[in-house]
């Protein structure tokens, strides 16, 4: 279909072609509302163009609706966006973001080498809580002063003062301008979580992994040379001659009973942190000589810069809006109180959920349950998009169209007889939407894709697998029936249901459906879930988010935090983890920082009492 003539001029500002208008140029104007919104400008007389596949079953055209262009002709970029002339021009000067950079590793780890060889190379302020502890009190600066008063009664210094120090260290000049290497802090998770709410985070975390006996070989053989500070290992690298070696020294607590009793507090302090930086922690086999780790650790730097640089140069350079796919989140996308969402955000789910399905499909799961509430997909909601929904109904069944199979894609239809019959109202003209999208060539309409209902006569000999979008019951009808039906007719073969509503409605006249209620919730309980995703709020608000709970298969439910950061910006933080869905209290412990209660523990007081000895 062809693109009309621009019937009226485009603002200058907005013309992508020339500052002249679109009628003085003939220049014809095409949209996509879906996809930059109804913010930007464009002709009233505009003529969508209709996007079509490539190749059949091949790589397919990224439309947001109906008839949206993901491509524009030389002269139909007018009234696109402000300004854009300058996107093939303009290039970035944003100076690239400095390193930041924790490591830890275990006594006689090799970690000082490696600290050594990282600021040589990359010349990032080095900071050792310990040194900067005592360089703090030797200076008698007002934290240093602080920490004084508790070291002289010989009482361990309070983790705030430390934590201050650190803080004030690393808002200095050269730490903000060289970028900086935090060595061997934080090591609790109330240090790494006043670090968080600071606004301070690596975007790498390099843990040194050694044998425990590997240390203590290297922890017993250790000497220091009194005169030069030099350290030799009797083995690895002993002394140039003996006169040094008759003068070396061993420390007091490199003995092999002390060296144990370190490693134990190292692995504390790991296991207190990793849950804060999972998500930008390496392990680095420390095992090696000292060149070859740092060879591993050089290239994790390098390819650090590279994609900072790019990062850096994408954000700071004007460009054409673009849909390519965001394949590197790492954790939980941002601003998903923003809306509506952006591209970026919308492929990010439904990637994330075409993959866990597939991979519980490919396990022979064959009763499939996904859930997942973001602003756009929760109907409860006055930002609730059903384009978003649609276009996740057509991810999901292309996922495995690719793969040659045949999907069935159902829409239950209206429930009830005469004029009582009806459909939940989020489904309404939901079917007729469906199938006027984008699905591409002919060929795979009718063949590898095929719409239907709810129930067991839409169940085909030739169909390999069935997606429907939210199944719900509605007052006075229950979709339960239908749905066990259908999952019966279906046999061995997937039965996936998007987004459902199954829970037990008020029947006709206001009276509840209790006959077979019990056999009907347990039918709707047996759908295994292989995606879920909710944002968490608090109880009875739908703002401001506290974080997220999210879970695909194969891996466990994952509680998030939402931290606020400088500059406005936020991260989510992952807290915990659970084999199975947590309860309200076991994601309000995680949030607080409360150690998880034992399911299996007798409560307290008189319900405790009861127990004992009912039990």
């Amino acid at each position: 279909m062809a693109a009309s003539a621009c019937t009226r001029p485009c603002p200058p500002a907005v013309c992508a072609v020339s500052s002249s208008s679109c009628s003085e140029r003939s220049r014809s104007c095409v949209v996509s509302v879906a996809q930059f919104g109804p913010s930007y400008d464009r002709c009233d007389n505009a003529t969508p163009l209709v996007s079509v596949r490539s190749q059949f079953l091949g790589q397919r055209s990224e439309s947001s609706f109906v008839g949206s262009p993901r491509r524009l002709s030389r002269s139909s970029k007018c009234g696109y966006l402000k300004d854009v002339r300058v996107a093939g021009r303009a290039e970035a000067k944003a100076k690239d973001e400095p390193l930041r950079i924790m490591i830890a590793g275990a006594p006689a780890s090799g970690k000082g080498t490696q600290c050594e060889l990282i600021v040589e190379k990359y010349g990032l302020t080095h900071i050792s809580a310990g040194d900067l502890l005592r360089a703090e009190v030797a200076a008698g600066s007002e934290n240093g002063n602080l920490a004084k008063e508790y070291m002289t009664k010989g009482l361990l210094v309070p983790s705030e003062i430390v934590v201050k120090m650190v803080k004030d260290r690393l808002a200095q000049q050269d730490a903000q301008e060289n970028g900086w290497l935090l060595d061997g802090y934080p090591r609790s998770d109330e240090q790494a979580q006043a670090l968080e709410v600071a606004g301070i985070r690596p975007n790498l975390f390099i843990l040194l992994d050694v044998d425990d006996e590997i240390l203590i070989q290297r922890v017993i053989n250790r000497r220091m040379d009194p005169v030069t500070g030099k350290i030799y290992h009797l083995l690895y690298s002993p002394p140039e001659n003996e006169e040094i070696a008759s003068r070396l020294t061993q420390r007091f607590d490199d003995t092999e009973e002390k060296a144990r009793v370190r490693l134990l507090t190292h692995y504390s302090n790991v296991d207190a942190v990793v849950g804060v930086y999972k998500d930008v922690m390496q392990h680095v086999d420390g095992n090696r000589p000292k060149l070859e780790v740092f060879a591993e650790i050089d290239k994790l730097l390098m390819d650090l810069q590279k994609k900072e640089s790019e990062e850096s140069t994408r954000r700071n350079s004007p460009s054409l809006p673009t849909t390519s796919k965001q394949d590197n989140w790492k954790g939980i996308p941002t601003k998903l109180n923003t809306t509506p969402h952006t591209r970026e955000i919308r492929e990010y789910f439904y990637k994330d959920v075409c993959n866990a399905t597939k991979r519980a499909v490919e396990n022979k799961i064959t009763k499939l349950k996904v859930k997942i509430v973001i602003p756009e997909l929760n109907p409860e909601m006055d930002v609730y998009r059903i384009g978003t929904l649609l276009e996740l109904m057509r991810e999901l069944a292309f996922t495995f169209v690719n793969d040659g199979k045949r999907v069935r894609v159902c829409v239950q239809g209206a429930m009830g007889e005469g004029i009582f019959a009806g459909m939940p109202l989020q489904l309404a003209g939901t079917r007729q939407m469906l199938e006027r999208m984008d699905w591409g060539d002919d060929e795979v309409m009718g063949t590898f894709v095929n719409f239907g209902a709810v129930g067991a006569k839409e169940v085909k000999p030739e169909d390999d697998m069935f997606i429907l979008m939210c199944p719900q019951n509605a007052v006075g009808n229950c979709i339960i029936d239908d749905l066990k039906a259908m999952v019966e007719a279906a046999g061995d073969r997937p039965v996936i249901i998007l987004n459902p509503r199954l829970k037990d409605l008020p029947g006709s006249g206001g009276n509840m459906q209790i006959r077979g209620r019990e056999e009907r919730m347990e039918f709707a309980d047996s759908f295994f879930t292989c995606y879920h995703f909710r944002l968490l709020y608090q109880s009875g608000t739908q703002y401001p988010i506290l974080g997220a709970l999210r879970m695909a298969y194969p891996n466990p439910y994952e509680i998030y935090k939402r931290v606020d950061l400088s500059n406005r910006k936020e991260e989510y933080i992952l807290l915990d983890t659970f084999n199975e869905e947590p309860t309200r209290s076991e994601i309000g412990d995680a949030y607080y920082g409360r150690p998880r209660k034992d399911k299996n523990a007798v409560p307290e007081g008189i319900w405790g009492f009861f127990s004992r000895v009912l039990g």
